[in-house]
């Protein structure tokens, strides 16, 4: 996380709001537009984020407030950005695969 906050498992929306240096209405307006953003709520309606949302409104807010782009263009670099990490997946487990075949190869000689 680049944002410091105290190491625990949940933080509340006004925690991240002061982290950020944002209104809690920024982030419950973010929450509706991002589909990414997904905090738990208790009965109560209150937001618990986790390390894992809270790293995912990072990437928002240097999207939207550092890069300056707009709703929907940092809707497009997040598509782009979770794409790209499926193949880069994809692609890390092609080549355990090849190397699993290569240390059989290896074995046989």
């Amino acid at each position: 996380m680049l944002i410091k906050l105290p190491s625990k498992r949940y933080y509340t929306i006004g925690e991240i709001a002061k982290a950020f240096n944002v209104n809690t209405s920024l982030l419950r307006f973010w929450e509706k537009e991002f589909k990414e953003i997904q905090p738990k709520k208790k009965q109560s309606g209150a937001r618990k984020y986790t390390k894992e949302d809270i790293i995912i409104l990072e990437k928002i807010y240097f999207l939207l407030k550092k890069k300056g782009l707009t709703i929907e263009g940092a809707k497009k670099q997040l598509k782009i950005k979770s794409s790209e990490d499926g193949n880069h997946q994809l692609i890390i487990q092609k080549l355990e695969i090849i190397k699993a075949n290569l240390e059989l190869i290896k074995e046989k000689l």
